[in-house]
């Protein structure tokens, strides 16, 4: 059994080439990180660190996936270190009278008069303009930085909720009201902007 797992081994070495990284993924993984960090600089150098990382760990690559997914999930883990690097500089605790004007004491729902509003951007052709897309990355940047990790998380990586409040430590109540807060942010920032 060892055997197979030694030519496996090495038919990975023969398929990778990391002398082809910068040329077939640089470009993907600086855009990928700069569209979540907005620092041009840190993002160049998150793209370094990934293929340091993956050089570092060839030997653990084992073709599930392609190189280029592979790369990108060794970045994804070092944007979500930046994220919780950011969270912890500019921690936002809310007070019991805080949570209490959001939220219902009994249920812990939304209190009706500040439940999420619908973003107001919801056509896909609107999403999907070059221009629009710009506006909104920099108004993400305009976020805080906890509210930022946040907000990028959740909208643009997908990830769940209990997943992102356990990355950056804040608490269920904390995380919905820096996305409410958020959204606001961003909704006033694109009427603004956008016409």
């Amino acid at each position: 059994m060892q055997a197979n797992e030694t030519e496996k081994a090495i038919l990975n070495k023969v398929l990778i080439d990391p002398r082809q990284w910068v040329d077939n993924y640089a470009d993907y993984l600086y855009n990928y990180a700069l569209n979540r960090i907005s620092d041009m600089e840190e993002a160049r150098d998150l793209v370094q660190e990934t293929f340091l990382a993956a050089l570092e760990n060839i030997n653990r690559f084992e073709s599930r996936s392609s190189e280029k997914t592979w790369l990108t999930g060794i970045l994804k883990h070092k944007i979500i270190d930046i994220y919780r690097k950011r969270s912890s500089l500019k921690n936002i605790s809310l007070s019991e009278k805080d949570q209490h004007d959001f939220f219902d004491a009994e249920t812990g729902h939304w209190r009706p008069d500040h439940m999420p509003e619908v973003f107001g951007v919801e056509k896909t052709a609107t999403l999907e303009n070059k221009e629009f897309h710009g506006i909104l990355l920099k108004c993400i940047q305009k976020l805080p930085p906890l509210w930022m990790s946040v907000f990028t998380m959740k909208h643009i990586d997908d990830e769940k909720s209990d997943m992102i409040c356990t990355a950056l430590k804040v608490s269920s109540s904390n995380f919905w009201v820096i996305i409410h807060r958020a959204k606001l942010n961003l909704r006033a920032c694109l009427q603004k902007n956008w016409n």
